[in-house]
């Protein structure tokens, strides 16, 4: 059996996660106080994939400053630049020296699976289709490139954002080729977005009457692409703390009530404040006299003074503070490096 590569996609925009996306690239969002990426790599790495292609746009410096070549993951990671967004399947041609002939799973750098994708693997490596998909049922596949199956559960047809979908199983990131996906990639066309579409490229196999199978997975999975998204996935992490509270290396507690599940990063300080559940906050912050429930505070951010913060995402080194001590409630969507004066 050929040897498994992994082909990580990391060049997106991410405008749904504006104002954030303005200044870090959206697979470097923490989550549970650890990028999206981050969790994509551990889930590959558990495959026992330890070759990691990533490819990079104008976010390269950002991202490999942050995953390096990584070792502190246990994987080997080379970067693949992609300069324009041209498509799923020009991800797959440019990443073409570095997979060779081997087979690969094609993971989306910004989709959370938390429950991993080892059962998937499991069914590619035993039957070796051309290409094997991960597919989860959805409420509505309008927005999803959904998967028609035949009565023998073989993909039949792929159909991208359908406006009257024929099944309820949307692809949600995961895919696993073998080196047939080249030629599939080396004979179709960009379409009407002028990108070389993935699902063209699987529905070139499927024609061609190449083996191509559907895998449901039944876990939990979320694409990051919305603040309120993120937010959810960090509940759901941090759920499985329970009610503990994990503080990171020289955090202080100060006079405050913190409850959990929450996450306190390194050097953060934490003084007259009421906390959680369902808090991550990053390294090097402060917060003085705050209540904050259901949100996300990254590195180096300031918050005082604020009695009722929830539901929120605090940018890295932002200030937020009143302008007067009335009680206020808010729900906020900082940038990084942004100062906030609230009124109530």
């Amino acid at each position: 059996m050929s040897r498994m590569k992994a082909l990580v996609l990391s060049g997106g925009s991410g405008t749904r996660l504006r104002p954030f996306s303005y200044s870090m690239p959206k697979q470097l969002i923490p989550i549970a106080n650890k990028p999206v990426l981050e969790h994509v790599l551990e889930n590959i790495r558990d495959l026992g994939v330890t070759e990691v292609g990533v490819i990079v746009g104008g976010w390269a410096a950002e991202i490999a400053g942050v995953i390096g070549d990584g070792s502190r993951l246990g994987v080997r990671v080379t970067y693949i630049r992609q300069d324009r967004p041209l498509g799923l399947a020009h991800c797959v041609a440019l990443a073409r020296p570095f997979l060779g002939d081997d087979d690969f799973v094609m993971y989306l750098g910004d989709n959370m699976l938390p429950d991993g994708v080892e059962a998937i693997a499991e069914e590619f490596r035993a039957g070796r289709p051309a290409a094997q998909v991960a597919v989860h049922r959805v409420a509505d596949p309008r927005a999803f490139g959904v998967v028609e199956l035949d009565r023998d559960g073989a993909v039949r047809r792929l159909v991208e954002k359908p406006s009257q979908p024929r099944s309820d199983l949307a692809m949600i990131g995961v895919y696993f080729f073998t080196a047939r996906i080249h030629d599939a990639v080396a004979a179709i066309r960009p379409g009407a977005r002028g990108e070389l579409e993935i699902t063209d490229a699987i529905q070139w196999l499927v024609d061609q009457g190449s083996a191509v199978r559907a895998s449901e997975y039944r876990g939990y999975w979320k694409d990051t692409g919305r603040a309120e998204d993120v937010l959810e996935c960090n509940r759901r992490l941090l759920a499985e703390l329970g009610d503990r509270v994990v503080l990171g290396p020289g955090a202080r507690v100060v006079r405050s009530v913190i409850e959990g599940p929450a996450i306190i990063g390194a050097n953060t300080l934490i003084e007259d404040c009421h906390l959680g559940p369902d808090v991550s906050i990053g390294q090097d912050c402060v917060l003085r006299r705050t209540r904050l429930a259901d949100s996300i505070v990254l590195d180096g951010a300031t918050i005082s003074e604020v009695p009722g913060l929830y539901g929120s995402m605090i940018g890295r080194s932002a200030v937020v503070m009143p302008a007067d001590r009335e009680k206020v409630q808010h729900r906020l969507l900082v940038g990084d490096h942004t100062r906030v004066e609230l009124v109530a």
